[in-house]
């Protein structure tokens, strides 16, 4: 049992100075700032959609009405 123990423990360990050196790392971070950005206009964009629904059923109506009669 202590082997497996101690084997853990180094695991452990091992993944703590990883994670640390890749909070450090700082070349991915325009990346994932960018997809959060992506992220809140997509939610953004959903809240409008859902809070508009009738207004933009009654836009997309008439556009399809003005399209169909050219």
């Amino acid at each position: 049992m202590d082997g497996l123990n101690e084997r853990m423990n180094r695991r452990v360990c091992w993944l703590m100075v990883e994670g640390a050196a890749r909070l450090r790392d700082r070349r991915g971070q325009g990346t994932t700032e960018y997809a959060i950005l992506v992220g809140v206009l997509v939610v953004i964009a959903i809240i409008a959609v859902v809070a508009f629904r009738g207004k933009l059923q009654e836009l997309w109506n008439a556009i399809s009405e003005g399209v169909n009669n050219l």
